[in-house]
């Protein structure tokens, strides 16, 4: 059953979507609690950070690509979000092994590639993808005002609340406002060199994007007391925990409660 919020003044409004708010994917984890998926997305979190054994931070890897093919995300959606964070594996596992003191490995010439190195760039890089598509999985197939409804109900700061969804709400609108700014620049003749008039012109682009957002940040607030803001988004509507949510939450538990035996028991 859709869930949705009547159309008031500062009342949190998910997007149009099965199940348990707004989604992004038509998966069957799109449908499961979102507070159930914050929660599991952070105790995993914090599972994999902990752990050092290279089993255990495979079966966490291997968890979470088997939690992918229930989320309904396409590979190429994964596979991009996934890019930017193995590029810097990458160059960590070159640097790793050459400043890491321990066995040689290969040697060439006056450079060392320790095994030590390589070890802690394997386990940093299984680390990372297992954290980062765990996290995609459980909160990137959710919208922003949903993840907000759902920190509301777990009882986090609402100032931590609104400041997420005003900065995703916003990072476009600035984003929109600077790309203004810089063709306003390229019009009247800038063209980016390596020079001081270069630097101080980007300098004042960021001066005046700053003030720009200051100037809307000091008109938004003012309409939303107009409109009777206090402080508060109030929810007009509720989770709650279903038949459908039950499969997941002993999966879940489960899979973490045997990784970390795995790891420490």
């Amino acid at each position: 059953m859709d869930r949705q919020y009547q159309s008031v003044p500062y009342v949190l409004q998910p997007a149009h979507g099965g199940g348990h708010g707004g989604s992004h994917a038509a998966g069957y984890i799109a449908h499961v609690d979102p507070r159930l998926r914050i929660l599991t997305a952070a105790a995993a979190s914090v599972l994999i950070a902990a752990a050092q054994q290279f089993a255990v931070l495979g079966a966490a890897l291997a968890a979470a690509v088997v939690a992918w093919t229930l989320s309904g995300l396409s590979p190429r959606t994964v596979l991009k979000r996934l890019l930017p964070l193995n590029l810097v594996l990458l160059l960590l596992a070159v640097l790793l092994p050459l400043s890491t003191r321990g066995t040689p490995l290969v040697e060439f010439s006056s450079l060392s590639f320790s095994q030590e190195g390589v070890l802690l760039a394997t386990t940093i890089a299984l680390k990372g993808n297992a954290i980062l598509l765990t996290l995609l999985v459980l909160l990137g197939t959710m919208d922003a005002t949903t993840l907000g409804h759902a920190l509301n109900h777990l009882h986090v700061p609402d100032k931590l609340t609104h400041l997420l969804l005003f900065t995703v709400r916003y990072v476009d609108v600035l984003h929109r406002e600077s790309l203004r700014l810089r063709a306003a620049m390229r019009v009247r003749g800038f063209r980016p060199r390596v020079n001081l008039h270069t630097y101080r012109s980007y300098g004042h682009l960021v001066g005046m994007l700053l003030i720009r957002s200051f100037d809307r940040a000091e008109r938004i607030v003012a309409a939303m007391k107009c409109r009777g803001f206090r402080g508060h988004f109030y929810l007009l509507d509720h989770f709650a925990m279903t038949r459908a949510d039950l499969p997941f939450a002993a999966a879940a538990a489960a899979v973490l409660l045997a990784l970390g035996l795995w790891e420490w028991a």
